[in-house]
């Protein structure tokens, strides 16, 4: 059994995540639940095939091997169940260039672009910084779950709309969209001639009930229109050694979205990612069954808190990902005095949600792949934050 209760001291160690909070929030002394990144040591199979890289003492430029390619395909297949060919793989050093290589190959400036708020943020400045326009197609919020609009959708496509952003599973609301949702979403897409880019990097994690479907996987149709974008950073959590690939069954998709790579002379992974890949895929499986059980406890541990101690907040019950959205509305404070609040008086580092979308306004995004006693702490200060107002 893995031990994923053990703490292990990130400060000082360049994190993003629990280093240079000051900057970012105004003070140092918060506990961080942000940024998408797990404060869980990787599989041992990793650190394992790490070293032995380190120790050959040479890192010189690296191809891609096949034994990489083989990794990526072996686990699409098993993990999701679905057939790729290793010419469909496309190696960029994350999902979010990505997201910007897919804007510069597929539209022309002026051009629209649609996404399905509230949504990861970079979605909105990959369009935008590439001077492209962001058209939104809001999910409908009810009853505490989220589902997509298919007829605001069709309202707002007009000649200038190239392309469609979809969250899968959805970041930050949680939802791991159902296949009939999919196909649906990706018929419109057909339909009006818009190709689909899927953000798709948190699919390996999805708890008990649920089932991720890759997009392209709903349809033959579907899969020519699709731009699949996976890595094993997320699930793995090895996001610092950058390494994410590209899956685009339809080839000349495929050639377009390389030349915008070429152009920035993107070739290969770095030597440490290439090997975490591999291990991670062909090694490390019962690390990942292990890690889902226990995020599905961190948010039921998470839920339950809130239920009995917390009925100011709403969470929403997440399908998949290892973090939580929650609306706060109930608290009754406006976006500055909740930000106040929770860095002030819980001092907690969190997402606001309004970064995610004005839809997001008065939520917030909780990172829970943490051990359980960081997320405890979290907690308690959160209601004795709620009992000093």
């Amino acid at each position: 059994m893995h031990d994923f209760d053990r703490i292990v001291e990130r400060r000082n160690t360049n994190s993003v995540k629990w280093d240079g909070l000051d900057q970012l929030y105004g003070r140092e002394d918060l506990l961080p639940l942000w940024v998408a990144d797990m404060d869980f040591p990787v599989a041992p199979a990793i650190t394992e095939a790490l070293k032995k890289r380190l120790e050959h003492g040479v890192y010189g430029y690296s191809l891609i091997s096949n034994r990489y390619y083989e990794a990526v395909i072996k686990w699409m297949e098993k993990r999701h169940n679905w057939s790729i060919q290793k010419e469909w793989i496309v190696f960029t050093p994350g999902v979010v260039p990505a997201l910007s290589y897919a804007v510069k190959a597929f539209t022309k400036p002026g051009d629209k672009v649609i996404l399905q708020s509230p949504v990861y943020h970079p979605f909105y400045s990959s369009i935008t910084d590439n001077g492209r326009h962001v058209v939104t197609n809001p999910l409908i919020y009810r009853d505490g779950k989220y589902y997509m609009d298919y007829e605001d959708l069709e309202k707002k496509i007009d000649s200038k709309t190239r392309l469609l952003f979809l969250c899968s599973p959805h970041n930050p609301v949680g939802r791991v969209w159902k296949e009939e949702e999919l196909r649906k979403l990706g018929e419109i897409c057909i339909k009006n001639d818009i190709i689909v880019v899927s953000d798709e990097i948190h699919f390996d994690i999805v708890f008990k009930g649920h089932k991720h479907t890759v997009f392209a996987n709903v349809s033959e149709e579907i899969k020519e229109n699709s731009i699949i974008c996976t890595a094993p950073s997320k699930t793995f959590n090895i996001a610092g050694l950058q390494v994410s690939n590209i899956i685009i069954p339809n080839r000349r998709l495929r050639e377009r979205f390389i030349i915008e790579l070429e152009k920035d002379h993107i070739l290969s992974p770095n030597i440490f990612g290439q090997e975490a890949l591999i291990a991670a895929y062909e090694q490390s499986e019962d690390w990942l069954e292990q890690l889902i059980d226990y995020i599905e406890g961190n948010k039921d541990y998470f839920m339950d808190f809130v239920k009995e101690n917390l009925p100011q907040l709403d969470v929403i019950d997440s399908e998949g990902t290892f973090l939580l959205w929650v609306d706060c509305s109930r608290l009754n404070m406006d976006s500055e005095e909740l930000k106040d609040f929770f860095i002030n008086k819980c001092r907690l580092a969190l997402n606001q949600g309004d970064m995610f979308g004005e839809e997001g306004k008065l939520f917030y995004r909780f990172n829970i792949g943490c051990p359980r006693k960081i997320m405890e702490e979290a907690l308690m200060r959160i209601k004795e934050g709620v009992e000093s107002l």
